[in-house]
């Protein structure tokens, strides 16, 4: 009698009968935030993988390999999520696509090239500047994420909790340099 009453329990609630769907784990603004993060994290990376070869002081050096590794676990997680939610990695080119995420938060490529090629005399103070607003960036578009970007997925909003704390973390570090 009670396999019964459990086969007609589901059977009402669509369980197994593909009645009804199940709720979406991610929504659009989750898809939008990974597709925006992975690029400002390439760009995170790109910009402290100047930091071994040029003169910086050794905890800025710790720093920028922490961060490196940091931000590539972080694109291996969200492309394995897009993946797994169908959702392709490269964001819509569009600009205004992106305005509910408050846009791209990455340093001006401008920047970074100007960057790669400043003297030793300068690179340190160019550094810290550059490297603290791209991650100030991370910090902003994780702030969409959890609020009112709307972004519903567990995961994509741990992540993001993650990388305010983190990138935080790392931009009163960045600052407590340059003074």
């Amino acid at each position: 009698m009670r396999v019964v009453l459990a086969v007609v329990a589901l059977l009402l609630t669509g369980c197994g009968s593909g009645a009804t769907a199940a709720p979406p784990q991610y929504n659009a603004a989750d898809v939008m935030f990974l597709q925006m993060l992975i690029p400002q994290n390439q760009q995170g990376i790109e910009i402290v993988r100047l930091a071994p070869a040029r003169p910086l002081p050794a905890g800025v050096k710790e720093l920028s390999a922490a961060i490196e590794v940091t931000q590539q676990t972080e694109i291996e997680d969200m492309r394995r999520w897009l993946r797994e939610w169908n959702q392709p990695e490269a964001m819509d080119a569009n600009p205004q696509a992106h305005a509910g995420h408050g846009g791209m938060k990455m340093a001006a490529p401008d920047l970074v090239g100007a960057l790669r090629s400043a003297p030793d005399g300068e690179f340190s103070r160019r550094f810290l500047d550059v490297l603290t607003g791209q991650q100030q960036g991370a910090v902003e578009l994780a702030q969409t994420e959890n609020g009112t970007g709307g972004g519903i997925n567990a995961q994509a909003r741990d992540l993001a909790r993650r990388v305010i704390e983190s990138r935080t973390a790392e931009v009163k570090q960045l600052l407590n340099t340059q003074t």
